[in-house]
């Protein structure tokens, strides 16, 4: 039975985590963090890492806090939600920077209905290179009009 209550902290700290990334890319990444994201929207295509880069590694923190503390409490539920922690932040890298951006730079056209959306809304949010006014903040989950196929 631990094993069922484990993959639920794992999968529901998977899934909170898109909500956590939408409001922490609203309102952290478009407002105080500005000075960090603005690199994202506005890219110097003569650097290969970009100020926005780093955070990767702020929201590493709270995975491994997690971690850290769940195998120091006996392996308890707050490890298994940092498992999920970081298995989200595994698919938003795959997703955001390998599938969407390319940035490995070895990618062939997107095949999946579902990525070719979340491609779509993501390109949609890139519209704007300000941080005032923009939509689609989430990651995995975006409004179903990006996976209408456009017309024409």
């Amino acid at each position: 039975m631990m094993v069922l209550f484990h993959i639920g902290c794992i999968l529901g700290a998977f899934l909170a985590m898109e909500g956590v990334a939408w409001a922490a890319h609203k309102y952290i990444m478009h407002g105080i963090g500005w000075g960090l994201h603005r690199d994202h929207h506005q890219p110097d295509p003569g650097h290969r890492f970009q100020r926005n880069d780093w955070f990767a590694l702020i929201f590493a923190i709270p995975s491994w806090l997690f971690m850290q503390t769940g195998v120091m409490g006996g392996c308890d539920w707050r490890l298994y939600v940092g498992i999920g922690i970081l298995l989200y932040g595994i698919a938003y890298v795959y997703v955001h920077e390998v599938v969407i951006h390319n940035r490995p730079g070895r990618r062939r056209k997107i095949q999946s209905r579902y990525l070719q959306g979340l491609a779509r809304a993501h390109f949609a949010h890139h519209r704007r290179e300000g941080p005032e006014d923009g939509e689609c903040f989430g990651m995995l989950l975006v409004p179903l009009k990006y996976f209408r196929r456009p017309k024409g």
